[in-house]
C-alpha cells in the first residue's frame, strides 16, 4: 500500500506513517501466526481488527486513556486524507513510547500456557493448582507477559523479570491494566456468547506522560474468542480467531520458522468468514454497516 507517508516502522501485520506529530497506524491484511507473517493475504481482515480496535477503545476508555485521535481517513491530515483504501482499516494515533512488554492476560488454560503448564505445573513463574485440563477456566484470571520482539519470536516473561526490564512501580501498574481490562471484556463478552480466553495488550506513555492504551484492543489477532455455546474443558475449543489458521499451519507439519506455508483459498475464506463473525457478535452489528460508516467501498 503506497500513501505517500514517510514509513515509520512496519510490524508483522502493521505499518506505522509518520503523520507530523502524531502516526497513521494501518493494519493490514496480512496474518501472523507463530510470530512468522505467512505469505497469504486475508481479505478485510485489516477491516475487522481497526473495527474491533475502536469499539474497545471506545468501551475501555473509563479504565484507561488511548491513543486514538479518530479513524475517519477523511480527517487524517495529508497526503493521507485523500487515500479511500485507508477507509477502515487507519487510525490517526497520539505518538507514544512504547512499553517494551507484551501484556498478556489468561482466564483460561490453553496454548502456549497449556504447554507450559504440562510441562512444569507453571505458566510465566505462576504456580498452579494440579489437575486443570485443557481449556479449564483458571481459578483467576493470571498476568503473563512476554517480551516485545521486533522479529521472531516473543519470550515469556515472569512478573519478576517484568520489574527488572520496566521498574517495580510500571510492572505492577501494567499488571493491574491488563487484568482490569480483560475482566472488563471477558465479561461483556459472555453476555454475547463469546469466552475471551486470553488476549494481550500494550501500552505506551504519551508526550504529557501518561499510561495509555495503544495498538490493537481485544482483536481476533490478538485473542482467542471462543464460542460459549458448546464449551467443554478437557479439549481444544473452536474459535472466533486465527487459531483457525494457527491449527491448519500446524497441521501441515511447518516447523513455524519463516517462511511460513500459503494459506490454501479454502481457509482464506472461513477465516474471513469468521473474523467478520468475531466482529459482528462483539459490536452488535453487521460488519458491512462498520464499512459503511468509514466509507469504504
Amino acid at each position: 500500500m503506497s500513501l505517500m507517508g514517510e514509513m515509520l516502522a512496519r510490524g508483522k501485520v502493521r505499518d506505522i506513517y509518520e503523520a507530523g506529530e502524531d502516526l497513521i497506524l494501518v493494519a493490514s491484511d496480512r496474518v501472523s501466526v507463530f510470530d512468522v507473517v505467512l505469505p497469504t493475504m486475508i481479505t478485510g481482515k485489516g477491516q475487522v481488527l481497526t473495527g474491533v480496535s475502536l469499539f474497545w477503545f471506545d468501551k475501555t476508555s473509563h479504565l484507561i486513556d488511548n491513543h486514538l485521535i479518530t479513524a475517519d481517513f477523511r480527517e487524517f491530515p495529508e497526503p493521507f486524507k485523500k487515500n479511500e483504501e485507508l477507509a477502515g482499516r487507519a487510525m490517526l494515533v497520539e505518538r507514544a513510547k512504547v512499553v517494551p512488554v507484551e501484556c498478556v492476560a489468561r482466564g483460561y488454560i490453553t496454548g502456549s500456557g497449556w504447554k507450559d503448564y504440562q510441562r512444569s505445573g507453571e505458566v510465566c513463574g505462576i504456580r498452579l493448582p494440579e489437575g486443570l485440563v485443557e481449556s479449564e477456566k483458571l481459578p483467576e484470571p493470571i498476568f503473563t507477559p512476554t517480551t516485545k520482539a521486533e522479529a521472531g519470536h516473543d519470550m515469556p516473561l515472569t512478573f519478576e523479570e517484568t520489574r527488572d526490564l520496566v521498574g517495580e512501580g510500571l510492572a505492577q501498574k501494567l499488571k493491574e491494566l491488563t487484568l482490569s481490562l480483560y475482566e472488563f471484556g471477558a465479561a461483556y463478552a459472555l453476555e454475547r456468547g463469546i469466552i475471551l480466553a486470553d488476549t494481550k495488550f500494550e501500552f505506551g506513555f504519551a508526550p504529557d506522560g501518561e499510561l495509555i492504551l495503544i495498538d490493537e484492543v481485544m482483536t481476533p489477532d490478538s485473542s482467542r474468542f471462543w464460542p460459549a455455546e458448546g464449551y467443554e474443558a478437557g479439549r481444544s475449543q473452536p474459535s472466533f480467531d486465527k487459531q483457525f489458521v494457527r491449527d491448519w499451519a500446524d497441521s501441515t507439519g511447518w516447523d513455524h520458522e519463516p517462511p511460513g506455508p500459503e494459506v490454501p483459498d479454502e481457509i482464506v475464506a472461513r477465516t474471513v468468514e469468521t473474523y467478520h463473525e468475531a466482529y459482528e457478535r462483539i459490536t452488535g452489528e453487521p460488519f458491512g454497516a462498520y464499512l459503511g460508516k468509514v466509507g469504504a467501498a
